[in-house]
């Protein structure tokens, strides 16, 4: 059984009550049509439950979510995954700024573009590892203060001359790595990371992502292989320690 949810003119916290309410008695997939900027979609819900959006949701999407699957068909806005702790989360299209904040495990998988700041403080415990991967390409402090996870920038569909990341790329940076889809200009990167190629552990951490996100959007994910690959980590855990006094 799936409800379907008109969200026209729905004010937020009763279009998530809705949901909240028939996730706990037992109703395990929602079909949202006419979203339109409602914040806080997903967010802190437990269960495995899907959930379709059909508009663009607004910020916040799936924060501290642990469990769901949410779709959407369409942009999304900033703040997506916010300390995200487990689940899926699929953008058919772009999304904004802060993506994945925090985030501390589950997948998110962008087809477009993302914002600034994709991927800030995001950090892992153990066999639980966020990962983020944007088909397009990322705005300026993209991996900013990273303490674990996995972030891939694509950068399909690109233009001439523009670059797949903007500056400050892995600003302190210290901890998890970031895959690049072709070249990077070292002059954009954050003076915490380093530039390395990838191994065949990488290669196969990343073939696996991929093959997953490449199932979502319909890609070939030989055509995106093709292309080689550079890979971004820290040059310290600790990149910031000469400035404190102990």
């Amino acid at each position: 059984m799936v409800m379907r949810i008109d969200c026209k003119g729905l004010y937020y916290r009763k279009q998530n009550k809705i949901i909240r309410n028939a996730a706990e008695e037992g109703e395990t997939e929602f079909i949202l049509d006419n979203a339109n900027g409602q914040r806080y979609i997903g967010s802190g819900i437990e269960k495995k439950i899907k959930i379709t959006v059909n508009g663009v949701p607004g910020n916040d999407l799936a924060m501290f979510m642990n469990g769901p699957t949410i779709i959407v068909n369409a942009n999304a806005q900033d703040g997506v995954a916010n300390t995200m702790n487990a689940g899926e989360v699929i953008v058919h299209g772009s999304a904004g700024d802060v993506i994945g904040y925090g985030m501390r495990g589950g997948k998110l998988y962008v087809k477009g573009d993302v914002g600034y700041r994709a991927g800030i403080h995001a950090k892992e415990y153990k066999k639980q590892i966020p990962v983020i991967i944007a088909g397009g390409v990322a705005g300026d402090f993209c991996g900013e203060y990273m303490a674990g996870g996995i972030l891939v920038l694509l950068g399909l569909n690109r233009g001439e001359g523009v670059p797949i990341a903007g500056n400050y790329l892995g600003t302190g940076m210290h901890g998890g790595v970031i895959y690049i889809r072709g070249e990077v200009d070292e002059y954009t990167l954050g003076a915490e990371v380093s530039v390395l190629q990838l191994d065949s552990k990488d290669m196969k951490v990343l073939t696996k992502h991929l093959k997953e996100y490449c199932e979502h959007f319909e890609l070939d994910l030989d055509e995106i292989m093709s292309e080689p690959f550079v890979k971004l980590q820290p040059i310290s855990s600790r990149p910031y320690g000469s400035l404190y006094a102990y």
